[in-house]
Order: structure tokens, then sequence, then C-alpha cells
């Protein structure tokens, strides 16, 4: 169960984390213009590991619009600008489901600064893009694994179809948003509002056939991070769509994580390990959790509720501020947050700095902050 933390306890430290986060991007910058990093290797961001697909390069882009929004310094809104534009011809990338995360990142909040309309456009072409994945059969989007296979990370990206859907007026647009989150409500959370990553599909008659997953311990396990893009996802189309559905989703996940987790509010790669098998923490998947429930706590219809939302979400923000997890007393490293884990079976970015990890703690922190 998580502790709560008072206001005195966790201001300051998340004030300072945001100044460290400039300060890093900003050195990344300097010392490696024009690059997209996903992972570290020992703190440093510019390594030979594969990356397995190409779905973290909003993430950077979208931590410097947040920066600009938040400081008014036209710096940032240059740079923001730089890295965001080589990313326009991705709005037609059919090879990955994470365009929500590529484009809400970045052009939604680049067209949120400006009002430039050819900036939504982007954003709408993205999400009509991201909508050739939905499968009639088995009405699910399929995942970069394969057309059979739904995974509960695209739950973190269909508010992207559901955007396009309301500022095009497209019905069939949004029924594809709908029915693939009611498909994932339905094969991908369980009753205890814990979540599978993956689930496979028969490509023939649309049946689910099983639940499987790529990155957490076991099929039937709950892989820390997938949750936390179930929270996250849940909120945001609940709060897009007025779906109660959705919400009722969103809490049960949110209880779950509550709950099941370290008093700290980290919690663990997955909560399904057995004691005798050693577990990381994983600070991505907290830091996407802290960011959802700061949603969350807007969306909810109880004040208890959301108040709930509310003090969780800032107990994990002012563990994640400070060392160990906070990057800032360890000289040379080059991320803002460690003891994140890409995937631990590939030994790929395993307590390392994250690109999703970092971008999701600044959007937090700027929620928290206000």
């Amino acid at each position: 169960m998580i502790d709560i933390v008072q206001e005195s306890d966790w201001r300051t430290p998340c004030e300072n984390a945001m100044e460290f986060a400039q300060s890093q991007v900003r050195a990344l910058v300097e010392r490696d213009p024009d690059f997209y990093p996903m992972y570290s290797e020992g703190g440093k961001w510019r390594h030979s590991k594969p990356a397995w697909t190409r779905w973290c390069d909003g993430f950077l882009p979208g931590m410097m619009w947040i920066f600009a929004k938040r400081t008014g310094d036209a710096e940032w809104m240059k740079l923001a600008e730089r890295y965001s534009t080589p990313l326009e011809e991705r709005k037609h990338d059919r090879d990955v489901h994470d365009l929500g995360f590529i484009f809400f990142s970045t052009y939604h909040r680049w067209h949120a600064l400006t009002g430039d309309q050819k900036l939504d456009d982007v954003v709408v072409q993205a999400g009509k893009t991201l909508a050739m994945r939905f499968k009639e059969k088995g009405e699910y989007l399929s995942s970069f694994m394969g057309p059979e296979s739904i995974f509960i990370d695209i739950m973190a990206n269909v508010g992207i179809i559901v955007y396009a859907a309301q500022k095009t007026g497209d019905d069939a647009l949004l029924d594809v948003a709908i029915k693939h989150c009611l498909t994932t409500r339905k094969r991908l959370i369980r009753g205890d509002g814990s979540s599978s990553h993956e689930g496979i599909f028969d490509l023939e008659t649309g049946e689910f056939l099983r639940q499987s997953t790529q990155q957490g311990y076991r099929s039937d396990s709950c892989w820390s991070r997938g949750l936390a893009w179930a929270i996250y996802g849940f909120t945001s189309v609940y709060q897009a769509t007025g779906d109660g559905r959705f919400l009722e989703t969103a809490q049960a996940c949110a209880d779950y994580y509550i709950q099941n987790t370290p008093s700290n509010g980290v919690p663990l790669m997955d909560y399904d390990f057995p004691p005798e098998v050693e577990q990381r923490p994983e600070s991505s998947a907290a830091a996407i959790v802290a960011a959802g429930l700061l949603r969350l706590r807007e969306a909810a219809l109880d004040p208890a509720k959301g108040a709930l939302y509310d003090a969780t979400a800032k107990r994990i923000l002012s563990t994640l501020a400070q060392p160990p997890y906070l990057a800032s007393e360890t000289p040379g490293w080059e991320g803002v947050l460690k003891e994140g884990i890409y995937h631990l079976d590939l030994g790929y970015g395993v307590g390392e700095s994250v690109m999703w990890g970092e971008y999701f703690f600044c959007e937090a922190l700027d929620r928290a902050l206000g």
C-alpha cells in the first residue's frame, strides 16, 4: 500500500527535478545534436544496442514542448520545433502502433501553443493512420508484433483516433476507437484490475485465443508498465468520450496499483514474480502512473477517489524526484530518471534511463506543480 506525503514533502523536490530535467536535455542537445534516444546503456544515451521498434522519437521533443510552455523560453520553443519537424512524415507510418506517443507529445502540443491548423492536420492524419490497424474480426487494433496481436500499450495511443474522429466528425473512426477500448477492457483487464500485456486472436474467426506477454513474467502475470499504460489510456479515453465504462476500468486498474505497489509508489517490474526471483523496480511505470493519476483525479466522480489519486501521484513523484531514482547525484549519467526497464529478457535498458519514463515524468511534474 502506498504511503501519502504532505505538500511540503513533495513540492520542492519536484521543482528541483523539473530544473534538473531541463539541464539534462540541454546537455543532450549540445553533446549529441539531432539524436533521438530510446534508452541508455551504463547511463549513456548513445550506444550500439538495438531499438527493437522506432516508437520513442516523440518523447524528447515532447519534453521540450513541456519546457517551452512552462518557461516561456523562446529557445525551448525553437528546439522543440527543430526536433518535431522531422517527425511529420511518420503521420503515414503503418509499421508501429505508437502514433499517439509520437504525435500527441509533439504536434498536438505545438498546435496547442500556436493554433496553427496545419499542425493539427498532422495529428488528425496520424489518428487516421493508426485506425488502419483495426481488425473487424475481433474488433481490435493490431500491435506491431502481428495482425493477430493486441497490446495493452495501444490503450495509451488510441486517444489519437478519438481525437481525429471528433475533429473530423467521422463516426466510423470513433467506432474503431471505442470497439478497440471495449475489446481491451474485456480481454486484457482482469477482474481484480490487473492487466495482461498481450492478447492473441484467431485471424479467420476473430475468436480470442489467449492472453500472452512479450515483457512480463508470464502470460497471466501483471507487467507493471502495462498496468501503467492501462491507467493512463483508459483515463484519457474517458476524458475524451465521457464513456463511464472507461472510467470504471481506469479506476479498477488504479486501485490495483495502489493496493499492490510498495509504499514508496514505485512498482517492481512485474507483480507476479515469485519471491525467490530477484526483481528490479520500474521507475518508468511509476512515472506513467503518476501522469495518469493526475488526469484521473480530475475525471473521478467521487471526490474522495480524486483526492486519493492526487495524493498517490504526488507520493510517486516525491520518490522519483530524489536519488536513487533521480540521476542528479550520479556523475556522468545522461538521463533524468534511473531504474527504468525497456526489455528485461532481451537485456535492453535494464536499470537505465528510458525516454518514455523521462517524458511522462516531466508531464506529471508539470501537472502536479501547476
